[in-house]
């Protein structure tokens, strides 16, 4: 029998421009998704991705701060993709799915994650900074969108940029300590944290219970607010009695 001949190596396949600094962002955003980016260095990016040094040189002069500006600003564009949902259905569902989505980010970007909102490290720059604060723009404005608010007053705005300010301390923490309780579990406290700042702000802003009239309108029975409003009911009621 004559032996098999061996199958030929495959064929250098050369990438284009974008397709080459794709490969290296990718490897870059793998290792910075789970250490400081200060740890990171081109050298690792380069080892991760399957080339040489001076090629990340070659797509990425700017070394490790140009990869690290140019992964924020990937991230960002995940991140923004979170908050964007369809005006369909009750609000708080659609917030559950943001919610979701977001943690779900969190969950995999963890050291990255934390390092990007906390800030302070060799790697943070005044445009890292501002891409993260538009992020948080973004998130507020899609937010104020399930709200119905087309033209939100300063106290409704205060009330959601609180409440995203809220969401990012809570994923801080929610990181420090092992992921606890679980994503369902902190979407859920999340959710209920929104509506509870609705409804005080409502005792104090027309604009706000406009809002809150809106949204329990398309709330479903058995939903969020609901359940809510049957959990606090007893609470309230010891408050106020004797």
């Amino acid at each position: 029998m004559t032996a098999a001949t061996p199958a030929p190596p495959p064929a250098y396949r050369r990438l284009s421009v974008e397709q080459r600094r794709t490969q290296l962002l990718e490897a870059a955003l793998t290792l910075f998704a789970h250490r400081a980016p200060e740890d990171v260095s081109p050298e690792e990016v380069a080892a991760a991705a399957g080339v040489s040094r001076p090629l990340v040189y070659r797509y990425f002069p700017g070394g490790k701060q140009q990869l690290y500006e140019a992964a924020v600003r990937s991230s960002a564009s995940r991140l923004e993709r979170c908050f964007t949902e369809p005006q369909a259905g009750p609000p708080t569902e659609r917030v559950k799915r943001v919610l979701d989505r977001y943690l779900a980010f969190v969950d995999e970007h963890d050291t990255g994650f934390s390092a990007l909102l906390r800030g302070g490290g060799v790697c943070e720059t005044s445009r890292t900074t501002a891409i993260v604060d538009e992020v948080r723009r973004t998130a507020a404005e899609q937010i104020l969108l399930h709200l119905g608010a087309d033209r939100p007053g300063p106290r409704l705005r205060m009330l959601v940029r609180t409440w995203i300010a809220a969401v990012e301390s809570a994923s801080l923490t929610w990181l420090d300590e092992d992921k606890l309780p679980d994503a369902g579990e902190l979407r859920d406290w999340l959710v209920d944290h929104l509506v509870a700042l609705l409804a005080t702000t409502a005792t104090r802003d027309e604009q706000t219970a406009a809002a809150v009239a809106a949204v329990a309108a398309q709330e479903r029975a058995d939903g969020a607010v609901a359940l809510l409003a049957r959990r606090l009911a007893p609470l309230v009621e010891s408050m106020t009695s004797g």
